[in-house]
C-alpha cells in the first residue's frame, strides 16, 4: 500500500510484531505522529507529552482545539494508574476492560490541561485488540483519535486509505474487529453516565454496573 499522504507504511502481515512495535516506538518518541489499528477503527495519534506532536495531530485532522483527544494505554491496570482516586474506575476494569468503550475520568493532576483541551475529564481507551496493545505495551500511552479527514469515513482497514490524514507512519493491519462506533462512558462523577451507545449497548452497561445516566448517542449496529 502506497499512500501520499503517509510518510511510510508497514504491512503488519510481513513483519514480526517485535518489529513493528519498535518501528511504532522510533517514530513516537522522535515526535512524529503514528496511524495505527484500534478495536473499531484506525487512529492517529503521539506521544501525549510532546506538544508540538499533538499540534500536529490537530492540524493533520482539522480537529478543533475544543475537542480533547484520547489516551490509549495497554492494559485495564494503566488505566487504573491514571484512575486510582475514583471509586468506579476499578469495577469498570474488571469488567468491561480491554473493550470498545471509551472511559472518561476526572483528569489527573498531572496530566496537562493541553492533552484534555481544558476540561476535567480525560479519556482513555484499552483496546479489544490483541495487536493494537502489544504495540501499545511497547511505545504507549499514546494520545490519539479517529483517523478521518474532516467530513470523512472513520478507516477501517479494509478500504481505500487515500482519505486517511497525513502522518509519518501507517500500521495496516487489516480490518478492525468492530464495524460500529466505541461507546462513551463517563465515570467522573457519582453515576455511570452513558454519553454515546455504540459496540457496548446501555443494557450491558446496567448490567455490569448498575443504574446508567443518559442522554446519549445510539448507534444502532453490533451491539454487545
Amino acid at each position: 500500500m502506497a499512500l501520499e499522504c503517509v510518510g511510510r507504511v508497514i504491512d503488519a502481515s510481513a513483519a514480526r510484531i517485535e518489529d513493528v512495535a519498535e518501528e511504532v516506538a522510533r517514530a513516537v518518541f522522535s515526535g512524529g505522529t503514528v496511524i495505527l489499528p484500534n478495536d473499531t477503527s484506525y487512529f492517529i495519534g503521539c506521544d501525549p507529552y510532546d506538544s508540538t506532536a499533538i499540534d500536529r495531530v490537530y492540524a493533520a485532522k482539522g480537529r478543533p482545539d475544543s475537542r480533547p483527544l484520547t489516551m490509549h494505554v495497554a492494559s485495564a491496570q494503566e488505566f487504573l494508574e491514571y484512575a486510582f482516586e475514583n471509586p468506579l474506575a476499578a469495577t469498570v476494569a474488571k469488567r468491561l476492560l480491554p473493550g470498545p468503550l471509551i472511559v472518561l475520568i476526572r483528569k489527573p493532576a498531572f496530566i496537562g490541561d493541553e492533552l484534555a483541551a481544558g476540561l476535567h475529564t480525560l479519556a482513555f481507551r484499552v483496546p479489544d485488540e490483541p495487536f493494537a496493545r502489544a504495540l501499545l505495551e511497547r511505545c504507549g500511552p499514546i494520545a490519539g483519535t479517529t483517523a478521518i479527514r474532516p467530513g470523512g469515513p472513520p478507516y477501517l482497514g479494509d478500504e481505500d486509505g487515500s482519505m486517511l490524514p497525513p502522518a509519518d507512519l501507517l500500521v495496516a493491519h487489516g480490518p478492525v474487529p468492530y464495524s460500529v462506533e466505541s461507546s462513551i462512558i463517563d465515570i467522573s462523577g457519582a453515576r455511570p453516565r452513558l454519553l454515546r451507545e455504540g459496540a457496548v449497548s446501555e443494557s450491558r452497561f446496567a448490567a455490569l454496573l448498575g443504574p446508567i445516566e443518559r442522554p446519549l448517542v445510539k448507534v444502532r449496529t453490533q451491539l454487545l
